[in-house]
């Protein structure tokens, strides 16, 4: 089977859960769920970008980062999860650079290094492989896949080869999160996360190097900018029990 194949495969699934979620309502509805649950959690990991300066995912190019989400079940294999990230350099020397290039000419020349913060808000579905809300499955995990959309606030800013500095600015864009992970239950209520996910901006402007009005940039016009989040969170899961509708055997004129 080959990767296209594969991803069609998977994007067929994906489609079928969504339109059992969304045009199964009729049933739901004469059989609710007995249980829905949702979760409060807090993340801390790794945040990356890749662009002008650092063209490759780079793993030692991770800054800190931590997050806070919200997720709740809307079917067996559907959540939607809303979260908020933030990533900031904790030291001068955590940087972004090209050092892993400087035998190419370009990186070379321009001698750049990024210092980049960011705040993230989001909104993703995530689709699971099995059902983890099941309780009776021991051990209980199933890994998940995710796309959504979210807002970035981001301030950077550029040093150059030469003493060219160009102080802190703040700007905004909007990106789609997506990407993999897994959960496992420590016990009923507390739960463990794995999950590493990319950004794809609709901007060129989060390294400083995009404005024709500093020649020596020599940027690619064409290639907008990524950034990463990988990291591992614990959440704490809230249940609550449906009650089902009540049963009467002699409805009245206004039921």
């Amino acid at each position: 089977m080959t990767l296209h194949t594969l991803k069609q495969a998977l994007l067929i699934c994906l489609l079928v859960q969504i339109g059992s979620v969304f045009f199964g309502s009729d049933a739901s509805a004469q059989a609710p769920k007995p249980v829905t649950t949702s979760e409060i959690g807090i993340g801390i990991g790794g945040a990356n970008y890749k662009g002008e300066i650092s063209p490759n995912y780079r793993l030692l190019n991770n800054q800190p980062a931590l997050t806070v989400f919200y997720r709740r079940d809307m079917s067996n294999a559907i959540t939607l999860r809303g979260g908020l990230m933030g990533s900031h350099r904790i030291v001068d020397d955590n940087t972004f650079s090209d050092e892993a290039f400087d035998e190419r000419p370009l990186h070379a020349f321009r001698q750049a290094e990024l210092r980049l913060s960011l705040l993230e808000l989001s909104g993703v579905m995530e689709y699971n492989f099995l059902d983890y809300y099941d309780r009776s499955q021991s051990p209980r995990l199933s890994p998940y896949l995710f796309v959504g959309i979210a807002g970035l606030l981001y301030n950077k800013k550029l040093h150059l080869g030469g003493d060219v500095d160009r102080e802190f600015d703040t700007d905004m864009t909007v990106a789609i999160p997506f990407g993999v992970g897994l959960k496992y239950a420590l016990s009923t209520h507390w739960n463990l996360g794995l999950e590493f996910g990319a950004r794809k901006t609709f901007t060129d402007k989060i390294d400083y190097l995009h404005s024709p009005e500093y020649p020596e940039n020599f940027a690619n016009p064409h290639d907008k900018d990524w950034y990463f989040y990988n990291g591992i969170s614990i959440s704490y899961t809230f249940y609550r029990y449906n009650c089902p509708p009540v049963y009467k055997n002699r409805p009245g004129l206004l039921d």
